[in-house]
């Protein structure tokens, strides 16, 4: 008998490849990596065509339009990747009978909270990038009411461009660097959400619904820099600014702590702390520096 399937989307990403590591110790599967030339996400047949072949189990959508400040100006392309090519697998997820796992985002709100956010808090996105991903969530769960959405914040990784990376090199480079030190959040080290996806896929129960996930703790981008620089024994200055003196195209919420009680509690998740991860994540890149 043929294994179970699982097909993953935005296979060259952060999360797609994270996923890709860990998914030997899942022999159970068959896993389908797809990058964008593997399914342009947004090309109806070619979807359909793919769920034809494999009749997979489980897809995890892990493709996004994430250029956050191109996104102002590249309004149409980040709807079609984060929205109308998620109605598309979402549909397709429903008609064949496939458990649909979509990533969506922290962007989705609008950053005035002072407590941390849980999945049915007012949303109200104050960018393209997050009005596009609230935008996907809602034509998920219209296609397909038994979708999981897993919101996740400050991701990060070995692979791919991210925060981490690009500090770790700056430091490297600059005797001082400066860091937004007014938006509060958690960051989320990607290898941690792969295995919680992975959880959820061998729960005894599929339980659709929004989720919220990231590490544990509270910190501003500024503390998150200041612990690289500890960690990379950096002797580089990292100085504390406020987001009014880093412009960018979009705006960032300057608060987007999410609440993980309900996604431990119905898949008995258990959270790593942010800086547990971030030690794991450089050791293993620090041979690359």
């Amino acid at each position: 008998m043929s294994k179970p399937e699982i097909i993953v989307t935005g296979a060259t990403g952060q999360l797609g490849k994270e996923i890709q590591t860990l998914s030997s110790r899942f022999p159970i599967f068959d896993f389908v990596f797809l990058g964008r030339a593997g399914l342009p996400i947004n090309d109806f047949s070619k979807a359909q065509e793919l769920f034809k072949i494999h009749q997979p189990a489980f897809l995890i959508n892990c493709a996004a339009y994430t250029a956050v400040d191109k996104a102002e100006s590249e309004k149409e392309t980040a709807f079609l990747v984060n929205a109308d090519s998620v109605e598309i697998l979402a549909a397709l997820c429903k008609q064949y009978g496939t458990r649909f796992i979509h990533i969506s985002t922290d962007y989705v709100f609008d950053g005035g909270s002072s407590t941390p956010l849980r999945e049915d808090a007012p949303t109200g996105p104050i960018s393209v990038y997050g009005a596009s991903k609230l935008k996907g969530e809602e034509l998920a769960l219209k296609e397909n009411p038994g979708s999981v959405i897993i919101r996740t914040s400050w991701v990060y990784s070995e692979f791919g461009n991210n925060f981490v990376k690009t500090m770790m090199r700056l430091m490297n480079e600059r005797e001082s660097i400066n860091v937004v030190s007014d938006q509060i959040g958690s960051p989320t080290y990607a290898a941690d959400l792969a295995e919680a996806i992975m959880q959820i896929i061998n729960a005894t129960q599929f339980v659709p619904g929004i989720y919220h996930y990231s590490n544990e703790g509270t910190i501003s981008w500024y503390e998150f820099a200041v612990a690289i620089k500890e960690m990379i024994n950096s002797s580089c200055i990292v100085n504390p600014i406020p987001t009014s003196q880093y412009p960018t195209p979009a705006k960032r919420p300057h608060y987007s702590l999410l609440d993980k009680t309900k996604i431990s509690a119905v898949y008995a998740l258990a959270i790593k702390d942010w800086k547990e991860s971030l030690h794991v994540c450089i050791s293993r890149l620090k041979n690359t520096y």
